[in-house]
This record gives structure tokens, C-alpha cells and sequence, in this order.
């Protein structure tokens, strides 16, 4: 079927192919519905932002925002479902966190609701302290 062989990761700002990830933020993620494309656009202008490719089709990403000495937010992780099954996903992780640029970090955080047992595997756990933590949260802003 596929080759593991024709898949990499790039960090590639200008690889990022915006119409994939837009239509799959926009109509399949359960965190973006809606998500208007310049936002995307934006969004990935200023984060820094891992694609996974096979040959030269975008079917993954992810993005990290981070001020890269103490911080980092993962978010918008995806594999398209048609490459879902391969270990895409552990890939993107192992590289993500391998990233020479992401070493020394205080904290990492992340919000899902399905991929927890993904995340595990690279050292996530649940927050130990959750009543430190605050947030504004806006529901469907993009309704």
C-alpha cells in the first residue's frame, strides 16, 4: 500500500500547505469547526509548525506555539484518515519532541479529547495541579 519510506516531517514554513490544513481544521477537527481560513493562515504564520508529507501531499500537521526557552502550547494535531493506522502520529510526536529548538523546556501543554494514550507514550500526563490553572474559554468562536 504505502511505503513508510515516502513519508517525512518538515518544519518548513513555506511546505505548509494551507488548503489541507484548513479544510481539515474547518470541517473534520472537533476543536476548529468553522475556522476561517485567514485565521489558519495567521495562526500558522506565527507558530512553529510541523507537516507530515508523503512524497509531496501535506496528510499531517501540527503546530507549536512557544516562546522557545520556556513554554510550549501543541495544538492542531492531525493525520488525515486516509494515512491514520500507519504510526504517522508517533512519528510526528517522536519528531516534535526530539526537535532540537523544543530541549530545556519548563512545561508542555496541550488540550484533547481523544489522543491521550498518543501523548502518554511521549511523557504527557494529566495536570497535577489543576486548580492553578485559569482559562478564557470561548465556545464555537468562529459560529
Amino acid at each position: 500500500m504505502y511505503n513508510l519510506a515516502d513519508f517525512y516531517i518538515s518544519t518548513d514554513q513555506s511546505k505548509m500547505d494551507i488548503e489541507t490544513i484548513h479544510q481539515y481544521l474547518s470541517e473534520e477537527s472537533y476543536w476548529a469547526k468553522g475556522i476561517p481560513r485567514e485565521t489558519v493562515e495567521k495562526s500558522i504564520a506565527n507558530s512553529f509548525c510541523f507537516g507530515v508529507f508523503y512524497k509531496d501531499q501535506q496528510v499531517g500537521f501540527a503546530k507549536v506555539i512557544t516562546d522557545f526557552t520556556t513554554i510550549a502550547y501543541l495544538g492542531d494535531v492531525f493525520v488525515l484518515e486516509k494515512f491514520r493506522g500507519l504510526g504517522l502520529s508517533k512519528l510526528l510526536m517522536e519528531n516534535i519532541m526530539a526537535h532540537p529548538k523544543l530541549q530545556g523546556l519548563r512545561r508542555w501543554i496541550l488540550l484533547t479529547a481523544d489522543a491521550h494514550e498518543l501523548y502518554r507514550k511521549f511523557g504527557w500526563d494529566t495536570i497535577k495541579n489543576p486548580a492553578r490553572w485559569m482559562e478564557i474559554h470561548t465556545k464555537n468562536p468562529y459560529e
